[in-house]
């Protein structure tokens, strides 16, 4: 079934307006602090800004790898006062949030260290928004431009190359109460310092690597696939496809190959820079409402949603996932715009396969009508997709990611 027309012209007006409405915002990219052991440099950088007291935000996962102790080191070293919290839970709560808001105020901190994969970015970023709207509740700053104020200075560490999250405008929050994922989006919320150390990374378990690497990708293809590229969201999200394709099976295989992991880093990076402008599309759509309905981590939902949203959208991608065919390198000599294209989605099947990805994911049936109510509400009109879903779309979609159709 396809979208009614009257759908369609209300989110192309939406997407049109906005398209312009977005030139007039502040896009100024985080200063990037990279390289090999390159979070070592970041307490010389807090203090040169004034910062004597900073709320570090992380997940206890990590302060058990003890993946932190070079940050504290060179901040007890710089004299910079720090506090930990460290309750982020996989898919961030509202609860963990104020928590981390609270800490935040109780020690006088003046910026926010998010050190960690999406998760803690996320929470720390609508921990900062909390911070600079003191009166307005998390629920009412969902959306886009909801916050609107100066937020304390975030310095963001990723530890793992996918969520881009330490370059982009948004953050995604989960409602324990109604079972809701949902994103705010504000260029307030994109960190000033983003630190691309990839010996962080070198400890990733290989389903962590697989699933944010393809999550990585995800926000390539959607960006770069959407109506509302641009010169330089398009160029990014070329390279970061091409540097994915590269290095995504390398970084399974190998953990320890550094060169491949700072590669990843970077594609992640420009991925967030690409989604940021460009938006995302229907794939985050649904897999938000996964995470918030099951619980489902993010990267792993996006990687196996992605093949069956690109194949939904059909001829009215063709052009663009043909593109990226040539950019990631793959062999299309003599083959046509639609054979380049389902080639591409043949190779994210192939990697999913080989990076022991599920073909689909566990769905109830009587959740689906939700699921995809939510998913709806969540992409039109904003998100500039090749192609309108309507509710009953986001239901056929949906069976067929859980096998049920």
């Amino acid at each position: 079934m396809a979208a009614s027309t009257l759908l369609k012209m209300y989110c192309r007006t939406y997407q049109g307006i906005f398209r312009v409405a977005v030139n007039f915002l502040n896009w100024k990219e985080p200063e990037l602090v990279k390289g090999a052991g390159s979070v070592k440099k970041l307490p010389e950088v807090v203090k040169a800004n004034g910062h004597n007291s900073v709320l570090v935000v992380t997940d206890k996962g990590l302060m058990g790898l003890h993946l932190l102790d070079g940050l504290f080191e060179g901040l007890d070293k710089a004299g910079v006062k720090y506090t930990v919290y460290d309750g982020t839970q996989p898919n961030p709560t509202i609860n963990n949030i104020e928590d981390a808001r609270k800490l935040y105020a109780d020690n006088n901190c003046s910026a926010i260290i998010a050190f960690g994969g999406g998760s803690p970015m996320d929470c720390a970023k609508v921990a900062a928004a909390r911070i600079a709207r003191p009166g307005k509740t998390v629920q009412k700053m969902r959306g886009t431009l909801k916050i609107l104020k100066k937020l304390p200075t975030i310095y963001a560490v990723p530890t793992t190359a996918g969520t881009g999250s330490e370059t982009t405008i948004a953050a995604v929050v989960s409602d324990p109460e109604t079972h809701e994922k949902y994103a705010l989006q504000d260029p307030v919320l994109r960190p000033k310092y983003a630190v691309l150390d990839p010996e962080l990374t070198v400890g990733l378990p290989p389903h962590i690597t697989s699933t944010t690497g393809m999550d990585a990708l995800t926000h390539a293809v959607e960006a770069y696939i959407g109506h509302s590229n641009t010169k330089e969201t398009a160029a990014a999200a070329e390279k970061a496809t091409k540097m994915i394709f590269e290095n995504i099976l390398k970084v399974y295989e190998n953990g320890k190959d550094i060169e491949a992991r700072e590669n990843m880093l970077e594609a992640s990076y420009l991925a967030g820079i690409a989604f940021t402008r460009a938006y995302v599309g229907y794939v985050h759509a649904i897999a938000h409402n996964f995470g918030g309905m099951y619980g489902t981590p993010h990267g792993l939902a996006n990687a196996v949603i992605l093949p069956y949203v690109l194949e939904y959208y059909g001829e009215s991608a063709y052009a663009r996932l043909a593109k990226l065919a040539d950019y990631a390198g793959l062999d299309t000599n003599g083959m046509t715009q639609a054979q380049k294209a389902v080639l591409f989605i043949e190779k994210i099947k192939e990697f999913n396969r080989l990076l022991n990805i599920p073909e689909h994911l566990e769905v109830q049936e009587k959740d689906i009508p939700t699921i995809a109510k939510r998913a709806a509400k969540e992409g039109n009109p904003l998100y500039p997709v090749p192609k309108i879903m309507d509710v009953e779309d986001f239901m056929s979609v949906i069976r067929k990611v859980g096998n049920l159709d």
